[in-house]
């Protein structure tokens, strides 16, 4: 069916992809129809891929938005190619006139978001600057370092059941004290506050607002209460109750809140307005019948634009207030957790994690539907990690729609998570290439690889990144297509160099001197075994206890190749001169946790980021992918605040190392 290809082809399906062992793999057309019906390009018939290919072609053709480097030619849609003369109008409202000749435009020498006005169209132009704002700008000729923390996991000297933004400013303070330049922060994304069992931060109901949830009380005037606070974080008591506490505040706000609210939902505008009203709306059909996304909602709410919903929400005013004034304590919160890091004198604060999708029934998905992609799910094909695929339940933007808004969506979010932070690590940057698209119903391995506009994303994120002087981390593990890297490159965009994975083609660890210098070098991520974890094999405990291998192979043989990679890492360390002391056992993890900090601190990275599981030295992670109730995923605690595990003497010794390393 070469038609039925020639279709795929042209709307950015990958019809022959790579699998993660190098083997050829084809999309069955059965798949590529599915796939194409779910993007709006009908493909079940002849006359349908017909009609099909006509509209991408009218598409392609469209003058609607184009990208450019700055002072090099702009090439133009063919909608808009016309020689002849039209009006540029900058960003800034200045206007020049120039010349079509070509196909294209002169350079533009101003970096930003323009318009160009032809007789009949008008076309937006994002010029970007030459690369990402870089760690060098923020802190010329240091390699600096920074902890990675889950916030949720926090602890402060409040008896808490789970961190908060509160908890994040007092850590933000011990580690400025110890001469971390960054603090990488989990996800802040809006979650589903009447819902306790959403609370993985990588399935956002929005990415544009915040988990209303880490708000901290006491920046509205009211001190948190003494909670339970377990070792593991019990959501469904721990949400209900942090929520009558907010209520409590909000009860009780005074003039000067009820004015800071009131100019953060006007600041806010439409965007913030129907995101509280999808709040209320969620709390409300949730406790009448466990609706658990606007989906399963009476059909008259599905329209946020619609007379149900403003009839909702002017009979329950007080209960939207309530959700406006979660978003602004949040806010406030936050700002007062990145002002803590930099007034404290970290040259970057706070790095921002920008989930890659969100939940299909959430706020965003309801306001914004047009953005996103409808009737898929995003995730990835089947590997050695996952032989049957990966489908995450979560959606993503449609390529289609990014072009037909300007990027407006993706700006938007961009800007969001750059509001608070000096960085933004970006989860499975590999996103900003292709997605792996599985429609709903299909199973993961039925999916296809999307291509997405690689070339524009990233001089978008290069305009954010210098506007908002913040550096972009993008997390570039597993198949990385061909070109990607070198592309991220080129950008200033930093890539994530992980010690399990920093290996030569003979499993050997590469020395810290042969690691990339414009990367982030890191012990692990929340989704690895700590440095302790891995050295005792917790990780294959918990692969064998939950039965998630099926591998030709037997829990015997893994210990054996683990205690054969314990050796390598050993005399990688030992080579690297973070230590010369003999491999210690299994259980002896305190030198390897030490060693392996050391050894990701020497390299030339520019900057160093080590997860507080491995700087305390624990062993368990904090989320195990692929499970769900099975492991306690984003639900434990560390063993003391902050400050006390800063304080005790062999955390301090490890800082200290750090430190020595970084400043060589």
């Amino acid at each position: 069916m070469s038609g039925l290809h020639d279709l795929a082809a042209a709307a950015g399906l990958h019809i022959d992809w790579e699998d993660a062992l190098g083997e050829a793999q084809r999309v069955s057309d059965e798949a590529l129809t599915t796939v194409l019906g779910a993007l709006g390009y009908p493909a079940d018939s002849a006359a349908a891929i017909a009609d099909s290919q006509a509209r991408l072609a009218r598409e392609a053709a469209e003058c609607s938005f184009v990208s450019a480097d700055i002072g090099q030619p702009v090439s133009l849609p063919p909608g808009c190619a016309q020689a002849g003369t039209a009006d540029l109008v900058l960003e800034d409202g200045r206007r020049r006139t120039v010349t079509i000749s070509g196909g294209s435009l002169p350079g533009i020498d101003t970096p930003g978001y323009h318009r160009l006005v032809l007789d009949t169209s008008e076309l937006r132009l994002a010029v970007a600057p030459p690369r990402c704002f870089r760690v060098e700008d923020a802190a010329p000729g240091k390699r600096i370092w920074g902890p990675a923390v889950q916030i949720a996991a926090l602890r402060d000297d409040r008896a808490s059941a789970f961190g908060d933004f509160g908890t994040l400013a007092d850590s933000a303070r011990a580690f400025a004290g110890c001469g971390a330049d960054a603090l990488a922060i989990s996800p802040v994304h809006a979650l589903f506050p009447a819902d306790a069992s959403r609370y993985s931060p990588y399935a956002p109901s929005s990415r544009l607002f915040l988990n209303v949830l880490y708000g901290d009380p006491a920046l509205a005037g009211l001190a948190l209460p003494d909670e339970p606070a377990p070792d593991l974080i019990n959501w469904a008591d721990a949400i209900p109750a942090r929520l009558r506490t907010l209520r409590a505040a909000y009860d009780a706000r005074g003039d000067t809140v009820r004015a800071g609210v009131a100019a953060y939902a006007q600041k806010g505008g439409d965007e913030l307005v129907r995101h509280a009203r999808f709040d209320a709306l969620h709390a409300h059909f949730f406790a009448a019948s466990g609706a658990t996304g606007w989906q399963n909602w009476p059909a008259e709410f599905h329209d946020p634009a619609g007379n149900a919903v403003a009839a909702f929400a002017a009979q329950n005013e007080d209960e939207v207030g309530f959700y406006l004034f979660l978003q602004w304590l949040a806010r406030q919160s936050l700002d007062a957790a990145q002002r803590a890091a930099t007034d404290g004198g970290m040259a970057l604060g706070l790095i921002a994690d920008l989930a890659v999708g969100m939940d299909g029934g959430g706020s965003h998905a309801w306001s914004r539907p047009d953005d996103l992609l409808t009737g898929l799910s995003i995730g990835a094909p089947p590997d050695l990690l996952g032989p049957d695929g990966q489908n995450w339940g979560i959606t993503g933007f449609s390529p289609q729609a990014l072009r037909r808004t300007a990027f407006e969506p993706f700006i938007s979010t961009v800007r969001a998570a750059l509001d608070h932070a000096g960085g933004i690590r970006i989860d499975h940057a590999l996103g900003l290439h292709r997605l792996w698209v599985v429609p709903h119903g299909a199973s993961a391995s039925e999916g296809a690889y999307l291509s997405m506009p690689q070339d524009d994303l990233l001089r978008i994120l290069a305009i954010e990144s210098q506007r908002s002087r913040a550096v972009v981390i993008g997390e570039d593990l597993g198949t990385v297509p061909e070109g990607f890297r070198p592309a991220m490159d080129a950008r200033a965009m930093l890539g994530m160099r992980v010690l399990w994975f920093e290996r030569d083609e003979d499993g050997v660890p590469i020395p810290p001197a042969d690691w990339d210098a414009e990367a982030a070098a890191m012990t692990g991520t929340h989704d690895l075994p700590t440095v302790a974890g891995y050295w005792q094999g917790r990780d294959i405990d918990w692969t064998w206890a939950l039965g998630r291998t099926s591998r030709a192979t037997d829990e015997a043989a893994d210990r054996e190749t683990r205690a054969e990679d314990r050796t390598r890492l050993w005399q990688a360390f030992t080579a690297g001169r973070v230590t010369d002391a003999p491999e210690p056992a299994p259980e002896d993890t305190a030198p390897v946790v030490d060693a392996a900090l050391a050894f990701v601190a020497a390299t030339p990275s520019a900057l160093a980021i080590v997860p507080l599981e491995d700087v305390v030295g624990l062993v368990e992670q904090p989320n195990l992918p692929g499970t769900i109730d099975e492991h306690p995923n984003w639900r434990r605690r560390m063993p003391d605040t902050t400050a006390a595990l800063l304080a005790r003497a062999p955390v301090a010794a490890r800082l200290d190392l750090i430190r020595t390393e970084r400043t060589r």
